[in-house]
């Protein structure tokens, strides 16, 4: 959900951080923003921009707020940066005040994209949107970040929840070697091209 709830003001391109507002344990985080996805965020926002004047024009174009954020700021919730990054593709009425919006994309939808993605890019594992996560964490281990800064960009509150993925980490293919590639050493195989492939088409 911290995904698809993400709003457009959350994205920070200048220094590459995206703000999770409320995260799990409630409190802020602030991951990175990779540079390879500037550019297609970029462009997936100004078509969205488009979108949101369109619906402005029409009289809608007002995105969920909670009520004491629009106490706060009446107009906000007509404001560009204030929009989902993912919304809908279609308006659709608010059961709770009637207003018709756009909302952001289902976590339903989120998931059966990640699983036609993983599909499609030849991955051999069970992946879900969790496992990004999990993956980011050994990934920054293994390049050798210390234990802080991964529980910073986690968002753990406690240390030793960040720890169990220096097991993980422990239990990886280059721990330990086997004595058989001692005496019989093979080519190491280029980076495998599925991570690519798979970022491609959740874009």
């Amino acid at each position: 959900m911290e995904c698809i709830r993400l709003r457009v003001k959350d994205l920070d391109f200048e220094y590459r951080q995206i703000a999770v507002r409320d995260a799990k344990g409630a409190h802020d985080r602030y991951p990175l923003l990779p540079a390879s996805l500037v550019e297609p965020i970029k462009g997936h926002l100004t078509q969205l921009r488009r979108t949101h004047a369109e619906d402005l024009s029409k009289a809608y174009g007002v995105v969920y707020l909670l009520f004491a954020l629009v106490e706060k700021y009446p107009n906000a919730n007509r404001e560009w940066t204030w929009q989902y990054v993912f919304s809908s593709h279609s308006l659709s009425t608010d059961e709770q005040d009637g207003i018709i919006r756009r909302f952001h994309v289902s976590e339903a939808g989120l998931q059966k994209a990640v699983k036609a993605a993983v599909k499609k890019a030849g991955i051999p594992k069970k992946v879900g949107c969790h496992t990004f996560r999990h993956c980011f964490a050994t990934h920054l281990l293994e390049a050798g970040y210390d234990i802080r800064t991964v529980q910073e960009l986690l968002g753990h509150k406690d240390v030793k929840t960040t720890m169990i993925y220096t097991t993980v980490h422990n239990r990886g293919p280059n721990t330990v070697r086997s004595q058989l590639d001692e005496y019989f050493p093979c080519k190491k195989k280029a980076p495998s091209e599925n991570g690519e492939r798979l970022m491609t088409q959740l874009i």
